[in-house]
């Protein structure tokens, strides 16, 4: 009887342990099938790069494929930390614009040119502003990093980005 209840516990305290690797930690963690998924918006993470005269600066970031995701962007975050930002891709590359439309967060625009370098930057965008932020010519992508990032690190025009 005591063998059984013991077998029993050890058969319980297994099947949770099991439990557990099917909950929220296990989707946040990155295989190699699956990439990291951002706990906020749900969107893919992927590292992405940029070499700069500096050197080059690591982040995390959140990709914004479809149209959906994209005209949510970054609208009522309260946060995001210093090496983390979110790209949006442009497929086909195409002359971008944005706005701050219900962005709660200062944030810097990196226009990203189909060569992979950017093209321009648009530091420290306004919250709640509606004026339109443009790319000086065909964008692959745009990335966005907290207010003031940029000038921090020293990116610069011409810089190459990879993700």
């Amino acid at each position: 009887m005591r063998l059984t209840r013991s077998i029993t516990a050890l058969s319980l305290l297994l099947a949770c342990a099991a439990c557990s690797q099917t909950g929220h930690e296990a989707t946040a963690k990155p295989t190699a099938t699956r990439p990291a998924v951002h706990p906020v918006s749900g969107l893919p993470v992927v590292p992405l790069t940029v070499t700069s005269a500096n050197g080059t600066h690591t982040f995390q970031v959140e990709v914004a494929s479809t149209t959906e995701q994209q005209a949510k962007g970054l609208m009522f975050r309260t946060e995001m930390g210093e090496n983390e930002g979110m790209i949006f891709p442009n497929k086909p590359p195409r002359p971008s614009s944005f706005w701050m439309h219900n962005t709660v967060i200062s944030l810097d625009l990196i226009f990203i040119g189909p060569d992979h370098r950017i093209l321009n930057i648009i530091p420290e965008a306004v919250p709640y502003d509606e004026t339109p932020l443009r790319s000086d010519g065909v964008a692959a992508a745009v990335l966005e990093l907290n207010g003031g990032r940029a000038a921090q690190l020293g990116l610069k025009a011409g810089d190459k980005v990879r993700w």
